[in-house]
Parts: C-alpha cells; structure tokens; sequence
C-alpha cells in the first residue's frame, strides 16, 4: 500500500470529510497477518481497497506488483480475495470500463483476507480452520485475518496464528511486530478494556501455541 488514503466527505457544494484512513506498508513475504482495531475503526474499507473494491482517493495497492485498481474487476479476485460477512457487502461504481483494464498476471488470489469470521466452537473446527490458514501460507499466500475480540480465546486465535499485526485506529494503520508488541500498545489496551487486557497479558506471559490443535 503506497501512501494510500481514503477520505469520504460529505456536502454537495463545501465538501467537508468526514472519516480519513491512511496506510504506507508493504507485506512482502508469504504469512499471516492479524488485524485488529475499534468498530469505526476503518478495517473493511482497509480490506477493500487492499482487494479493488473501494478505490482510494490517492495512493497505489500492488498485489504481485500490479496496480490491482487497473485490473479487470471480475479478475481482482485472483489476486487478492474477501471473504466477508453478508452485511457487510457493499457495492461501487466503476469508474473505468473494464475493457481499459488489464487483466489479472496471477490465476489464483496471492492474498486472501478474512472479516471476522465466525469460528465455530465445537471440537476441532477451530483447529481446522487454523491449519487452513497454515496450509496457505505454506503455499506462498498471504493470510490477513481480522477480528474484533470479544473473549480470551479470540486473543489466544490471535496469539497463536498471526506472525505480525496491524492495529487500525485514529485514521491510520500500526504495524506491530508481534502479539507483545501489540498488547504494549497503549490504544489497543484502550480499545480492549481492563478485563480483556489482564487476559492478553495472561497470553504474553503463558503463550498459546497449539491450543487450538484440529
């Protein structure tokens, strides 16, 4: 994402914004990416630009090296895909016809992002499902999983599949190293309460690898 922002304002003759989201970052390896952030926050319209959706008021989004917003629309999805919850589908005008854009170089998606899926507690879906996002990355992906924790075992998913974090807050995107790194966040700590807090920490200090074995 190459100084990527996205405004939305609102006013036919004085345009006033009203929500801005920027983001400068590259993922320039196979993994798993956690992302987090409060509701508002801008995570979908994030994973929208990041998969061609939701054009940007300025700023590229590469995936493979290519612009994906100058790809054909229909073949977007076999660069990077968004399995979202159903109401969260939004749709867009295209702005340019399809015939001026370029088509996909890569046949399958190289990212795929996850909007906070539902994960299933009974006995080994979760397990399941981490091992799919394992199997994945194993094949050169990159996974970015987005979730809004609402209990321990949200944090322990995290803890235990994600290699790095964004955290989406306050109009812009923090890149975190690791799950410590992010619980030291003071905005994520906000963001989590007390009682969710006292639970992260417990993560940082016991671990959570291999707790949700399938």
């Amino acid at each position: 994402m190459e100084r990527v922002r996205k405004v939305y304002a609102r006013g036919r003759v004085m345009r006033r914004p009203t929500f801005t989201l920027e983001a400068d970052l590259a993922l320039e390896e196979p993994g798993i990416v956690g992302v987090v952030g409060p509701n508002g926050a801008g995570k979908t319209t994030l994973f929208e630009m990041m998969t061609g959706s939701n054009a940007p008021t300025s700023g590229r989004v590469l995936v493979a090296g290519t612009d994906i917003h100058r790809v054909k629309y229909r073949e977007r999805d076999r660069l990077a895909i968004h399995y979202h919850q159903s109401y969260q589908v939004r749709r867009f005008h295209k702005r340019v016809p399809s015939i001026f854009l370029a088509p996909s170089p890569t046949l399958a998606p190289m990212v795929h992002l996850f909007d906070e899926p539902q994960f299933n507690l009974q006995d080994g879906y979760i397990g399941f499902m981490l091992d799919f996002f394992r199997k994945l990355r194993q094949e050169g992906r990159l996974v970015v999983l987005c979730m809004h924790p609402t209990a321990a075992w949200h944090l322990d998913i995290l803890a235990e599949i994600a290699g790095q974090f964004l955290f989406v807050a306050d109009g812009g995107v923090a890149r975190k190293p690791d799950f410590g790194s992010l619980v030291a966040e003071p905005r994520f700590r906000s963001y989590l309460g007390p009682e969710m807090t006292r639970a992260a920490e417990g993560i940082c200090r016991r671990g959570s690898a291999g707790k949700f074995d399938a």
